[in-house]
């Protein structure tokens, strides 16, 4: 099975599991911005509970192909999520093994969202061990036919992930366990071992 999916910033765990439950991924190139979703934002977990992070773009009200959306660096954003991941994930047993690798595309800048979205995508494919093959859309089509499942928009801030059987593991804070966050917190507090989970996960039909 392909799966066609757009990139987003800090892709939740639920994006993984898809993605290890698949056969290759497609990435979609061509396609337009659409706002309030994971394309530009993530979910952390802070000693308040969950919290969202978002990325400022600009003109992120017209419509923009994804490739060419340009990132808002006139508020003071990069600080600001650096400081909070760094807040909520400080004492995590993982963070100073990956830590800098991330505080280095953050501080690179990158002009684009796709670009920066790509840039943390390779540092979760390098730490994470997955080795599927990745291509991107030469194209924008509405509709694809079998084998590609198509997974544009089906993960959004405003959907639940009834599909996410991932079994609860240790986090920094809360004594309920906080499901479907960035891949951040799972990376952050099992390591090598967040891999593991990925595969060992179960997707619902």
């Amino acid at each position: 099975m392909i799966l066609l999916t757009e990139l987003h910033y800090h892709p939740s765990i639920a994006w993984f599991q898809h993605a290890f439950n698949a056969d290759e991924l497609l990435i979609e190139a061509h396609e337009n911005y659409i706002k309030q979703s994971y394309r530009n934002r993530c979910h952390i977990l802070t000693s308040q509970g969950p919290l969202a992070l978002t990325v400022p773009v600009k003109g992120g009200n017209r419509k923009t192909v994804i490739t060419e959306l340009e990132i808002d660096y006139e508020q003071n954003w990069v600080n600001t999520h650096w400081r909070t991941i760094k807040s909520a994930y400080g004492n995590s047993p993982y963070f100073e093994f990956y830590a800098d690798y991330f505080e280095a595309i953050y501080r690179q800048q990158p002009r684009f969202l796709f670009e920066l979205n790509r840039e943390f995508l390779r540092l979760y494919i390098k730490f994470l061990k997955f080795s599927k093959p990745l291509r991107l859309t030469e194209r924008y089509e509405e509709k694809y036919e079998k084998p590609v499942q198509d997974l544009r928009s089906g993960i959004h801030p405003k959907k639940a992930p009834d599909s996410l059987t991932l079994k609860p593991y240790n986090q920094v804070f809360g004594r309920q366990f906080a499901p479907n966050l960035s891949m951040l917190d799972l990376l952050f507090n099992q390591g090598p071992e967040a891999a593991g989970y990925q595969q060992s996960a179960n997707l619902q039909t």
